[in-house]
């Protein structure tokens, strides 16, 4: 017979999370309209969808859905409370009476209605921009898209525009940015891959007469690996200077870079800048701007996330920083379209006279001679 499985000491079914600040607002705001109906109409503009909650979700629903009584019934009977209960237990089930009364008890002072409901908003705009953070650090760091650098820059997108509609919601407000420290970029797997198409890609610069309108969207900040990032810098000093781009001159600016050491001899810097293919180099520094767009939409993701999560930050405070991250990725993605997406060269058209319009031929002007005297 098989030993009982006893329960884990340290595991208590009573040990979840506290509920959040929110969660007494909610409660506050529904007994106050509970307690007076009137405050309804104080509330500005708020949905159901604002509340975390599922039962106050659908209390809530209820109340906007019903018609109040008399203010003369309301005092003496508890007609309003029932019409809730009733509408209300089909969408929350195990919603009782006594719930109701809790947030009666619940409600400081039902004036200050309007304080609560600005609350329920300030929580649902942080869920909001959580999950749509959560989506966007999931699209851009999932390689299996078909079209992955069209699908981040569509969740960022629906960020932004989440964003708009909220701050529409919320008065305007001189605010700074979050005091969450913004977490530093993720540390990016040197995947052997990676490294090669990068020192393909210098090496195809270095063999080209003029590099830098193959690589005119890159920045030294895209490359993975630092030393690339350098190099990539030592080329296009050199190409700033007006000197002939190659690999000696590259690896001549690199010492004056302090690039060589014992680590790393001469010899084999060289062969970096010259073991590649001199074509293609386009192909090769797209793939360098897909994965540095990528990554910035993924860190974005990331220190929107991390300004939702800590409590101590206002709503003014989310949104001026949500907007600061948005702006940084919409440098990269400039660069990024650009590259991808070129503007159609201009066509100029010569001045030539417009040629002459088809119809009747004009009748000659009739010369008069003045008759001799």
């Amino acid at each position: 017979m098989p030993r009982p499985v006893l329960p884990d000491p340290d595991f208590d079914l009573l040990d979840v999370p506290p509920a959040p600040a929110v969660h007494y607002a909610e409660q506050a705001l529904l007994g106050s309209i509970i307690l007076e109906p009137d405050r309804l109409q104080t509330l500005g503009t708020l949905h159901a969808a604002d509340f975390a909650n599922a039962r106050h979700l659908a209390v809530f629903h209820a109340m906007t859905t019903l018609t109040p009584p008399p203010p003369d019934l309301h005092t003496t009977k508890p007609i309003w409370l029932t019409a809730i209960l009733e509408h209300a237990r089909p969408a929350a089930l195990g919603l009782t009476a006594a719930y109701l009364h809790q947030l009666i008890s619940t409600c400081p002072d039902p004036a200050h209605a309007p304080a609560y409901a600005a609350i329920v908003r300030a929580g649902h705009a942080r869920r909001t921009l959580t999950a749509h953070a959560k989506h966007l650090i999931h699209t851009a760091s999932d390689p299996t898209l078909e079209d992955q650098p069209t699908a981040a820059l569509e969740a960022a997108d629906k960020l932004a525009g989440v964003l708009d509609h909220l701050a529409g919601r919320f008065p305007p407000h001189s605010s700074t940015l979050p005091r969450t420290p913004a977490p530093a970029h993720p540390v990016r797997d040197p995947d052997p891959e990676v490294v090669q198409d990068e020192r393909l890609l210098l090496a195809a610069l270095c063999a080209r007469p003029r590099p830098v309108e193959a690589a005119r969207w890159l920045q030294p900040g895209d490359f993975l690996e630092p030393l690339h990032s350098q190099l990539f810098r030592c080329l296009l000093d050199v190409a700033r200077h007006g000197d002939p781009v190659d690999p000696v001159t590259v690896l001549w600016e690199a010492q004056h870079q302090g690039l060589i050491n014992p680590a790393l001899p001469p010899a084999e810097l060289l062969g970096m800048l010259t073991d590649g293919p001199g074509a293609a180099a386009e192909h090769w520094a797209e793939l360098v701007l897909r994965r540095s767009m990528l990554a910035r939409a993924h860190t974005t993701g990331l220190i929107v996330l991390a300004y939702t999560q800590d409590d101590t930050n206002t709503v003014h405070q989310l949104l001026t920083g949500t907007r600061r991250a948005l702006a940084d990725l919409a440098a990269i993605r400039a660069r990024w379209q650009r590259a991808t997406h070129p503007a159609p060269p201009k066509t100029t058209q010569s001045a030539a006279p417009a040629p002459p319009r088809a119809g009747p031929v004009p009748p000659r002007p009739t010369v008069t001679t003045r008759a001799a005297r």
